[in-house]
């Protein structure tokens, strides 16, 4: 082969691997892919504590970082709540149950491709830790989304326990594909030093976000 044709099957090469990583990179792209993050709790319901580390809190903190790290990758994001209130009304007899439905409500008023319900983890035993995705099969998209979800934090060495299921009334009464993500044991101290941390935040929105790419990727 001549040094000509050489320098012509470089190019053609280069170029093939170069449109190659444009399709990928469009393929992994969020771009008009709506996802709707609802911080847990708020306002009257702190969920769970330690000390004055109130879980509403790190909650929201967590799903604006979230949120920023989406919208990087092109989606489309809503909040649930923006700021430290809940969902009940005076009327409502069931404070909890309205406030949850009526997160149910915007979830699907948003058309929202999928939701991502994002919590923290408490228990008794200290030594508890680490990330945990559940799900309800009410959408049967639910546990492939979960299951990728935990490869993708495992992948980005974020500690993660396996997916299980939930029959909260939340995510049983939820027909939009989604997940609780319970992003660590605010119980165990290592956890509960990471989350508060923006780097660890950013690190654990971005295996999200890496996440959510591989699935659209495989709904296509």
């Amino acid at each position: 082969m001549t040094r000509k044709y050489k320098t012509f099957f470089l190019i053609i090469t280069l170029f093939t691997i170069f449109i190659i990583q444009i399709v990928d990179a469009k393929r992994l792209s969020l771009e008009n892919h709506v996802v709707t993050i609802d911080p847990g709790h708020g306002g009257r319901d702190p969920g769970t504590r330690y000390g004055n580390l109130l879980e509403k809190d790190l909650n929201l903190e967590i799903s604006k970082v979230l949120k920023k790290e989406l919208e990087k990758q092109g989606a489309i994001v809503y909040l649930i709540r923006k700021e430290d209130i809940d969902l009940s009304k005076e009327s409502d007899y069931r404070k909890k149950r309205g406030d949850l439905q009526r997160r149910i409500n915007l979830i699907e008023s948003k058309k929202s491709d999928i939701y991502l319900s994002i919590h923290l983890n408490w228990y008794y035993d200290y030594y508890y830790g680490g990330a945990e995705i559940l799900y309800n099969d009410i959408n049967k998209k639910n546990e492939k989304l979960a299951s990728i979800l935990r490869k993708s934090l495992l992948v980005s060495k974020i500690k993660t326990r396996e997916i299980s299921t939930t029959d909260l009334y939340l995510y049983s009464n939820t027909k939009v594909p989604g997940v609780l993500i319970e992003c660590g044991f605010l119980s165990n101290k290592d956890d509960r030093y990471l989350l508060q941390q923006k780097e660890y935040q950013q690190k654990f929105s971005k295996a999200i976000v890496l996440g959510l790419m591989n699935y659209f990727s495989q709904e296509t």
